[in-house]
Parts: structure tokens; sequence; C-alpha cells
């Protein structure tokens, strides 16, 4: 009789009480099992009652299910807790209240990652609308931007949606939840086409959030690791803004709204230099930030001059730091932005009201909506616009298939035929249009910064933002199955801004702050050794 097949070996990284990678048998081994050997190894030994297992969000409970049948999978991520002992009932109830939040924590970190993960599918391969927004890439211009394979844009998407969840951590000055995000968000570009995330900035602009998180958590053990992104960051902004960022600046019209980005990283890089003990490096990078910072301050003239012309405070400020205080630079980027929000508003109407046609026409076989691009093509030639839809719908969008039934007298008359029959069985059963009109609010697009260029062309736009198109609520369409984190994926909508040139307008308080803080410290250092 032939001996069974040995378990097959997978490998679970622990963190926590102890931190290291396990292999175990997924189908053989239990949670008990998985206790005791991360008790064994946690220091020194412990008992495997104290240890409380996290995994996806959920508490690892005793019991006869292998950790396959639990959902556990190879380099799966297990989270260790060390329960406090019965000794001292506050330290227990603080332990157990620890143990809920690490959970609570872990478990928002995965409806964060899912809903995103499921947005970024659904807005990227056509299928079927289900919210009443539509999240679209685009250039600085607000074109559409459509590149590389479904499953880079997927990436890419979800990426951006998870960065931008974390910069609203960051201005909550929630740090530690940023850095956890953020650590999603480079997981997710890390999907995308690496020769593409060479020609974006939003990679680098990750990096950056990331270092800055190390810092105002005064994480010293991240040290080396902040210095490695620092310079990925510097790598990656050369690239995608070319050397001097002259690339970025002919795209902004020779506006220098990189210069706010620019101190962060060298503020930061002297930092690191400071407490690696390259005084010299340090000082070289905290002075050149310190230039920067005072560029960026604006002066009471320009802004008043700006405001007297009917320009907001706000607007006036930003203008004049992302133009270098060039007064007539900044009204020529006020005027541009206004321009560029009218048409948005325009464009997003128009939007609107394909979201709404394409709901009309129903899905596809395999869930997907009518390609209204396709669809435009088809009804140009003189088509009636149901027939080019219905034609599309059953034959998955393919314009060779749907042409054919378009100019095929007999198949046409028969694809008339049942649009009348599937009308009149609809004027029978109701006395409503099924997708009544909604009226639209403010249209709210949300960016992220990607810049993109190419040695063989001229360069492109810098900036692909995410668009979200808010309406009042529509009917939902029938029998729709897909079961979906609706609370959390409206989260991440309202989140998208799709201000082009927001991650470029930095409050740099704590940046001056900062700068302040070095080079004290610096000039005591350099002063002593002189």
């Amino acid at each position: 009789m032939d001996e069974a097949p040995a378990p097959a070996m997978a490998k679970l990284k622990v963190a926590g009480a102890w931190s290291g990678t396990l292999e175990v048998a997924l189908d053989a081994c239990t949670v008990q099992m998985l206790r005791a050997e991360v008790a064994h190894r946690s220091n020194g030994g412990c008992d495997p009652t104290r240890i409380n297992l996290i995994c996806g969000g959920k508490v690892l409970r005793d019991g006869d299910s292998t950790l396959l049948q639990l959902g556990l999978k190879n380099n799966g991520k297990v989270l260790a807790t060390l329960i406090a002992d019965a000794r001292n009932a506050m330290e227990v109830e603080q332990e157990a209240k620890k143990a809920k939040d690490q959970e609570d924590h872990a478990n928002k970190l995965t409806r964060i990652w899912e809903a995103a993960k499921s947005m970024a599918k659904r807005h990227s391969d056509g299928s079927f609308p289900l919210n009443d927004y539509n999240i679209e890439l685009e250039d600085q211009n607000g074109k559409k931007v459509m590149f590389g394979s479904e499953s880079d844009r997927r990436a890419l998407m979800m990426g951006l949606m998870l960065h931008a969840n974390a910069k609203g951590l960051l201005k909550k000055e929630n740090y530690k939840d940023a850095l956890d995000v953020l650590t999603m968000a480079e997981e997710a570009f890390s999907l995308c086409d690496e020769k593409f995330l060479q020609l974006i900035d939003n990679v680098p602009m990750l990096q950056l959030d990331m270092v800055w998180c190390y810092f105002m958590l005064k994480d010293i053990s991240c040290l080396t690791v902040a210095g490695t992104r620092l310079a990925r960051t510097r790598k990656g902004f050369e690239s995608s803004h070319g050397k001097d960022s002259t690339r970025f600046r002919a795209l902004q019209a020779g506006r220098q709204a990189d210069l706010a980005i620019y101190l962060k990283l060298e503020l930061l890089e002297g930092v690191v230099a400071y407490h690696n003990g390259d005084f010299e490096k340090a000082q070289e990078s905290i002075s050149s930030a310190q230039i920067k910072f005072n560029q960026l301050q604006v002066p009471d003239e320009a802004l008043s001059l700006l405001m007297s012309m009917g320009y907001k405070e706000r607007s006036a400020k930003r203008a004049l730091r992302l133009t270098g205080q060039d007064v007539q630079s900044a009204v020529g980027l006020l005027v541009e932005e206004r321009e560029k929000k009218t048409r948005r508003i325009e464009e997003n109407l128009q939007r609107r009201d394909e979201i709404m046609e394409q709901k009309r026409y129903g899905k596809t076989p395999n869930n997907k909506a009518v390609d209204m691009e396709k669809l435009k093509e088809l009804a140009s030639i003189g088509f009636e616009r149901y027939l080019v839809a219905e034609a599309l719908r059953i034959n998955e969008n393919d314009m060779e298939k749907a042409l054919d039934v378009l100019t095929d007298p007999e198949k046409n008359c028969a694809l008339q035929s049942t649009m009348e029959s599937k009308r009149k069985r609809s004027t029978q059963t109701t006395d409503v249009a099924l997708f009544p009109a909604a009226l639209l609010d403010q249209a709210v697009p949300t960016t992220s910064n990607l810049q993109q260029g190419g040695p063989s062309s001229a360069p492109p736009a810098p900036d692909l933002q995410q668009q979200q198109l808010v309406e009042n609520p529509l009917p939902p369409p029938p029998h729709v199955e897909e079961a979906r984190d609706a609370e959390m994926e409206d989260e991440l909508a309202n989140e998208l801004r799709g201000d082009a040139l927001a991650d470029y307008d930095i409050d740099v308080t704590k940046e001056g702050e900062a700068l302040s803080e070095y080079a004290t410290l610096l000039s005591s250092v350099l002063g002593h050794q002189l």
C-alpha cells in the first residue's frame, strides 16, 4: 500500500510577541500547535495560553480545524500578542483592551484593502456600475488616460486610493495608522509594471510620506530603512521629474510647484545624516531645505494684491507658493484652475448621463457595462443608439459581432423584435421608468499626482487623477449580487480630491519647526568641533 504524501509546507510570517517566519503544514497544523510553537520561541518561552493569534483581522480560536481550513495561505501574516497573566487585574484589562484594539485595527486594515481592491477591479475592467460615482485615471488636463494592461490599471488605481486614505490620516496626525495604510499602498503599487512606475512620481511621493511618518513617530529604529527609502525617493523624482526637475517644470509652465516636496526631502535627508553622524552632509541638506522654506513664505504685499483682485486668501496663498511668489504667474494659475474646474463640472455632467445610460442598457452576460466609446462609434454610422447598445451587450462589447448583427437585415430585424418585446413587458409590469432621472450634486474629482513621460516623445501630462462623480442615488440595477463593503468604499471614495496640485501644496509649518530644531543641534555640534 502506498504511503500518503507528506503535507506541503508553507511559510507564515509572524510579528508581535515573536517575529520571524515559520514553516508549517497548513493542512495538518492547528491553532493550538501554532500557538505552542510561537510561545516556545517568544522571550525564552512562555505559557501558550498567553499567546493571542490574529490573522486577516480575525482572532484564531482553538478547535479541530486546520490552518488551511481557517483560510491561512502561504506567506500569510499572523500577529501574535502576549496576554498578561492574572497577577494584576488592571494589567489584564489593559492587555485585553490592547489586544482588542489590535484586532480592530487589523480588521480595519483588511476592510480598507478589500474595499480598495474591489473598487479598483470594478472601475478598471468595465464592470457594470454599482456605485453612484465613477472613478477614472486622468492626466492633469482632465483627459481620461488608458495605459498598460488591465492588471496595471487595477494595481495603480488601488495604490492611489490607499495612498489617498493615508493622506487623510496624515492630516489628522495619525501617523501610526497612516504608515500601515502606506505600506499597503506600496504593496499595491508593486503589482504594477516596474517600467511604468519609473515614469510616475506617485511612488516616490509615497516613500517620502512613509519616512515622514518615521520622523513624526520619532522611530530611530527605522533610521537605516529611512535612508534607503529617501534614496529611492530622490531617484524616483529624478526619473519622473527629469534632472533638476526640468521635465516637471516644463509641464508646469516653468512654475516651481515642486518646491515644498524637495524641502521635505532635503529636511529628512539632513535628519538621517545627522543621526548617522555625517554632520557635514546634514548641514548641507538642512541649509538647502531652509532656503526653500524661505522661498515658500508668502509676502504680505503679494497676498494683499491678489486678494484685492477678488481671490480668497487660501487660493491666493496657494497660487503664490506654487509659482515662486510671482504675482503674474500666480494670477495665470488661478485663472487656469478656475477654467479647469468649470470644464470638469461640464464633463462630469456628461459622464453622469453616460453612467445613467449604461444602467438603462443593462449588463452583458459577463456582468460588464456596455462600452460607451464603442457605442458612440457605431451610433455615428447612423444606427439607433438603443440597437447599438443591445448589439454590444449581447456580444460582450465585440464591435465586429455587434456590427454584423446591425448590418444583417435578418439579424437586425430579430434584434428589434426582441427589444420591442422587452419594452412591452416592461410597460406591463411598471408604470414608471426603471431608471428615473437624478439630479447631480457638485462633482467631486479626486487626484493623485502621477507624472509620465517618455524619451522618444513630448512629455505627457504630469498628473493622473482619480475622478469621482457624485449623484443622487439611483435604484440599483436588477439582480445585483456582488457583496461589497459599501461603508468602507464610500469612505475611500470621499477622500479622493481631484486636485492635480494638491500634493505639491504642502503646509510646511512642521517642516519649519524641524528645520529650526536641527539647525540648532548642528550649530552646537559643529561649533564644539571647531
